[in-house]
């Protein structure tokens, strides 16, 4: 792992990180291409791609019930179990962000406010390649169950002999998914986009996937809405001396076996405790079922960052802005308040980031490269949307009229202004007397016919 190592009063800054975009000019190219071919010749392109580049023909992409209860009655009793458990806390959480629709009512009788509504249907990607993720359905299914959705498309590569993963069938029963299709790549992308004969076109993709998957949401973003274009995953672990170096070591190996291409920084007091830190990697290598991949990530990507106090360790976590951060510290709840830039924070010694990946409730579907200065993890909003809603009375738009007028003016938009303009009037020759001689606007005035300028 590189190493930094700050004196008082130095700060970190952006020039120390290393940072590996989602995807790369080439993935874009692929992607584009790949996109283009689908939407032009649907499912025929997707038998080609399937067959090039997953190693196996298949004549129909959606997987029938009866292969999916098959599977599913395969699938292993415990991981079973530990599916259900985590969606029963992850269904618990994400019920909490349910929005509702909502309403005021102003003194002049003006109803303003938002209608929330689910979107019809959504796309949600489940990568394979070097690992199964089960759990990934889990989390981007599941609030959009909890949103409303009607139709939640899965989408996942099949496995050479073309079959999918028993768990991530057992995944999808669990969360709701109403279709599953054997597809992946920049393919599947494009499909759940634009539509196929056979894969009708949804209005929202979600879920992560490697750099020809992360360029193609790129690609259709804007046809239909994405969650992120995520990247490589990140793990930032600050450990004071009170900190197990083993188990900052395993934590910060627990991203490092994703890919190569994952981020891992650790940021500490001291070098020596760095280095007890890097004894303890070695120590679980010669361990993992993953070495090489946890290797490459760690020395290629890996950063350690030496601070002379805690001030200066939370301004650099601030500008990693990491995926995961770990406080692996005394006192971790007191430094919250501290923390403005990270996409989920697991706190103290006992919250390995995994349970997040898992069962603790929160989404897992995380900002990553930089981008937890400005977004969210994924959540039940991502699958509604909101129209706002606005009714005026003669009264309204009496009091308002004026202003609207002047700035539509200012802006020269002659239409606008008119609209008022020719309402006003109206108001006018509907104006009564009241009992004390004053001129007032009738709650029930209405707009009847027409009239000219």
């Amino acid at each position: 792992m590189r190493r930094v190592v700050l004196s008082p009063g130095q700060a970190f800054d952006d020039s120390h990180l290393n940072r590996t975009s989602a995807f790369n000019a080439d993935a874009l190219r692929v992607a584009t291409s790949i996109v283009e071919d689908v939407r032009e010749r649907g499912d025929a392109a997707l038998r080609e791609y399937t067959e090039r580049l997953d190693g196996v023909q298949l004549e129909s992409f959606r997987v029938p019930e009866e292969a999916i209860q098959r599977a599913i009655e395969q699938c292993d009793e415990r991981v079973s179990r530990a599916l259900q458990h985590a969606a029963a806390q992850v269904r618990d959480f994400h019920k909490r962000q349910r929005q509702q629709s909502w309403f005021t009512v102003r003194d002049d009788g003006a109803i303003v406010g938002s209608k929330v509504e689910p979107i019809q249907a959504v796309g949600i990607y489940v990568p394979g390649g070097r690992a199964l993720y089960p759990s990934s359905v889990l989390m981007n299914a599941i609030p959009a169950q909890v949103a409303g959705v009607s139709r939640i498309v899965c989408a996942t590569p099949p496995t050479k002999d073309g079959s999918l993963d028993p768990a991530i069938l057992e995944a999808c029963r669990i969360a709701g998914v109403t279709e599953i299709y054997s597809v992946g790549g920049a393919q599947a992308i494009a499909a759940l986009a634009y539509g196929t004969e056979t894969i009708r076109p949804v209005s929202k993709i979600t879920g992560p996937g490697n750099a020809y998957v992360a360029a193609a949401k790129k690609v259709v973003s804007g046809d239909v809405g994405i969650d992120m274009i995520a990247g490589p995953s990140e793990v930032c672990v600050v450990a004071d001396e009170s900190a197990d170096p083993s188990l900052v070591a395993i934590d910060l190996m627990a991203q490092a076996e994703h890919d190569p291409l994952a981020s891992c920084y650790l940021v500490c007091f001291s070098e020596e405790y760095a280095d007890a830190v890097l004894a303890a990697v070695d120590a679980h290598l010669t361990a993992s079922t993953r070495a090489e991949i946890t290797a490459a990530s760690l020395d290629e990507q890996g950063l350690i960052v030496v601070c002379p106090d805690m001030d200066t360790a939370l301004e650099a976590v601030n500008v990693i802005a990491p995926e995961h951060l770990e406080l692996h510290v005394r006192g971790a709840m007191d430094l919250l308040g501290r923390v403005r830039n990270a996409g989920a924070i697991f706190m103290g010694e006992w919250t390995p980031e995994a349970v997040g990946d898992y069962v603790a409730g929160p989404n897992h579907t995380l900002p990553t490269g930089g981008t937890a200065r400005f977004s969210s993890p994924l959540s039940v909003e991502d699958f509604v949307k909101k129209s706002s809603v606005i009714q005026y009375t003669p009264q309204a738009l009496a009091n308002d009229g004026d202003a609207v007028m002047a700035i539509a003016e200012h802006e020269g938009l002659w239409a606008h202004a008119a609209s008022v303009r020719q309402r006003m009037g109206l108001l006018d020759a509907a104006m009564r007397v009241d009992g004390q001689g004053d001129r007032v606007i009738p709650v029930d005035a209405h707009v009847g016919g027409s009239s000219n300028e």
